[in-house]
């Protein structure tokens, strides 16, 4: 779609702890250094009696983490973020999560592989350090996919809402939209949606069993807050995310634009970074109106030492609801009986992070849509549902084996 506009750009993240910065995702051994050799004897400590007398139940997050890094490395590393991201405590987040968030690396593992005496695991994958990106951001490349379909002869609704989508004899015949100028009605061989769950269902009408549509209101989705703040500096850090682990604030990641592409940032003396907060719709964070987070976001970076909150000179607030699905300790089973309902609809698809309740990445998302048009043309006969499930950390790649 981009050609020559999608960019090989170099890739750094980090966490942000306390004023130190540690590998992201966090490997064991930078850890124990960074943190100190007091941290560093309490947290082998820590880790010793996990071995020793390991959780019984790993169904959950902090059962899962503490059974491979120990109480303490959980209490300082995993705990504050994981509990900033979801909004619930970490004992009612699915073990799903950090199995694939921090795949399978052990404490000792990591130590032993630090050892000049040791071969390092060949299985162990290194973090992606470069990535393709747009030259102008993600928006770019559906923007480029619109202006194709309209050459092709087809055509891109905007600004509509979905109302509704017809069934008739088990299959989904059209789907209902509307703006101001009125409702448009559109006959569909297949339908495609990637909305989340909860609005696919109740958009299908009273044709829905009950126990399916209050499955489906029963998935939960985290909330999300972006603050672009315009610094007047040409530079702040080299990273493009940095997750903060810092307690006490409530930012939880900043990106900065400018490191992913330097023409999103026109003005090459600023730089924009955008502070992400994660919350619930209808929270303190969601009500709050755009200068006060505006403020909050300014006054958070001075305090984790990043910048002056005088360097800002302007900012905005984009809010985006739903915009991560939970993996509570009830979501699986709410899942399965809507699939099993939509698998029932032929040609109906639900794809993405949303439309399948899966913490996907972008690239995984469009590669469900990829096999989803196949399946539609016959050509193949895939199950889209299984990308994304091998549990392995989404931003590294296998080392091959000679």
């Amino acid at each position: 779609l981009l050609g020559s506009e999608f960019l090989d750009v170099p890739r750094l993240s980090r966490i942000l702890y306390n004023g130190r910065f540690f590998n992201y995702p966090l490997t064991a051994v930078n850890a124990l250094v960074g943190l100190g050799p007091v941290n560093a004897v309490r947290i082998l400590a820590s880790y010793a009696r996990a071995k020793i007398r390991p959780s019984g139940k790993e169904d959950t997050f902090v059962g899962w983490v503490t059974n491979r890094f120990g109480r303490r490395l959980y209490e300082i590393f995993f705990r504050t973020y994981t509990e900033k991201v979801w909004g619930i405590p970490c004992g009612e987040i699915s073990a799903e999560r950090a199995a694939q968030r921090i795949q399978g690396l052990s404490l000792a593992r990591a130590i032993l592989n630090a050892t000049p005496l040791t071969r390092r695991d060949p299985g162990i994958k290194p973090l992606i350090t470069a990535m393709k990106y747009p030259r102008l951001g993600p928006g770019q490349m559906w923007e480029a996919c619109r202006d194709r379909i309209v050459q092709l002869g087809g055509s891109v609704l905007m600004q509509h809402k979905m109302t509704g989508i017809e069934l008739s004899g088990g299959v989904a015949t059209a789907v209902v939209a509307a703006n101001v100028q009125g409702t448009v009605r559109i006959e569909a061989n297949h339908v495609v949606s990637t909305t989340d769950l909860r609005s696919l269902v109740g958009s299908l009408g009273d044709s829905v069993p009950p126990a399916v549509r209050d499955a489906a209101n029963a998935l939960r989705y985290r909330d999300f807050l972006l603050v672009p703040l315009i610094l007047d500096r040409e530079n702040v850090f080299p990273d493009n995310w940095i997750y903060v682990h810092t307690p006490g604030v409530e930012v939880g990641r900043i990106q900065n634009f400018k490191n992913w592409s330097p023409d999103m940032v026109p003005d090459s003396t600023k730089t924009c970074l955008g502070m992400e907060y994660f919350c619930f719709q209808g929270d303190h964070l969601w009500k709050s109106n755009d200068d006060s987070l505006i403020s909050l976001a300014s006054r958070e970076l001075e305090v984790l030492g990043l910048a002056s909150a005088n360097d800002v000179v302007d900012a905005t607030v984009v809010r985006m609801p739903k915009a991560y699905p939970i993996y509570d300790s009830g979501y699986r089973s709410h899942l399965e009986m809507v699939r099993k309902y939509l698998d029932s609809l032929p040609n109906l698809h639900s794809i993405g992070r949303n439309g399948m309740h899966k913490y996907n990445n972008q690239d995984h998302s469009m590669y469900t849509a990829h096999l989803t048009v196949e399946n539609m043309l016959g050509t193949h006969r895939h199950d889209a549902w299984a990308v994304n499930t091998d549990s392995e950390y989404h931003e590294e790649q296998r080392v091959e084996q000679a």
